[in-house]
């Protein structure tokens, strides 16, 4: 493997032009001949978000801009693009790619394909499924590959984004019937003076927060997620009252043990709201806290083992991706089945890991 043989994952960004040509340079800087494979990783596809016509677009939309790409590396290379052999493709898009640790699993599978032998980054590339709640993917190709990995030293616009940002007549709308429908639920009544000083206390919230609760606007998306929530709200109260049993039980019986243990689970949930809609939700179930979070990684303390095997089968994962994924996006392993899921606390008189341990955790103990 040469270190002229470059991988540069790309998207549009305000420094690509300048990564592009950081790559040529690199990569004809080295002995014999260079090669830069430039590809684009598909972010997720999630049914209520994108329509077909929008996928239509992004897909041409893609293949205009590894098009430009290869123009500019070949400007780039001038009299010297005969030692460069330039390639463009497209990765993910029949895989479902859902956090930074599966984007450099992709890439890592397609460098080794390649024979490549180092990977540039834009600094300011985005896959479409990170957040600053998840690791950069930098970290993640580090560790799933000994390829070298490398950040483009190119002059980045410095931009500062507005504490308070512009708000739309749909967002200040949405927020004021919001307002107005929660204090109706709190009010318990329907009279006209709740009506009437409802409609005025929503007014006035919907009016002076609309412009720091929304980074955009609405959409039907949106709609759907609220709709979702609403159902997610009362299977999270069954599961509070039910994990309430567990634990009353094993309080109450002295013959039932508390087995408190540490334990991880990766999360199969991407995005801020996500990752701390559950991490919430596991704290909010009696038997259960989530004590850290980085990434989609948590790390949770489990009192007894009901609440810590109901975590391992995922329950409340699948019901937090049905609310911000769709109903497709609950078919699919539970991080047991997955091996997502490891005890990183065993009993203190324990020399050697139980059998249940090496269940729970899917055999990776450490």
């Amino acid at each position: 493997m040469s270190d002229n043989r470059l991988l540069v994952p790309v998207a549009t960004s305000s420094t690509v032009r300048q990564t592009v040509e950081y790559a040529v340079r690199t990569a004809l800087d080295g002995e014999g001949d260079g090669y830069v494979r430039f590809v684009y990783v598909h972010s997720p596809e999630v049914s209520d978000d994108r329509l077909d016509d929008q996928r239509e677009s992004d897909v041409e939309t893609i293949s205009e801009l590894l098009d430009r790409i290869t123009v500019w590396a070949e400007e780039d290379a001038g009299d010297h693009a005969g030692e460069l052999t330039v390639e463009t493709d497209q990765i993910g898009a029949n895989r479902y790619l859902f956090s930074p640790s599966d984007v450099g699993a992709a890439l890592a599978e397609t460098a080794a394909e390649n024979d490549i032998g180092r990977v540039v980054l834009d600094p300011e590339y985005d896959p479409g499924v990170g957040s600053p709640l998840l690791r950069p993917l930098e970290v993640e190709l580090t560790r799933l590959t000994e390829i070298p990995v490398e950040e483009a030293p190119v002059q980045r616009q410095v931009r500062r984004r507005p504490l308070v940002l512009r708000s739309s007549p749909l967002q200040a709308g949405t927020l004021v019937f919001v307002s107005f429908v929660f204090y109706q639920i709190l009010g318990g009544t329907f009279d006209a003076f709740d009506l009437v000083t409802g409609a005025v206390s929503a007014t006035i919230v919907g009016v002076s927060l609309a412009r720091i609760t929304f980074n955009h606007d609405p959409s039907i998306a949106w709609l759907g997620r609220l709709l979702r929530m609403v159902i997610y709200v009362p299977y999270l109260f069954v599961e509070i009252i039910k994990a309430n049993v567990q634990v009353a039980a094993v309080i109450l019986d002295p013959r039932l043990p508390i087995d408190p243990r540490l334990t991880q689970v990766n999360a199969a949930v991407w995005g801020s709201v996500p990752v701390t809609t559950l991490a919430n939700s596991i704290t909010l179930t009696p038997g259960t806290l989530t004590v850290r979070v980085e990434g989609r990684t948590l790390t949770v303390h489990t009192l007894v083992a009901g609440p810590r095997e109901g975590l391992f089968d995922g329950g409340l994962e699948r019901a937090v991706r049905f609310v911000f994924y769709g109903r497709s996006a609950m078919n699919m392993p539970t991080p047991r089945e997955r091996g997502d899921t490891e005890v990183l606390q065993q009993p203190e008189d324990a020399d050697t890991p139980t059998e249940e341990a090496v269940e729970a955790d899917g055999g990776d103990q450490q």
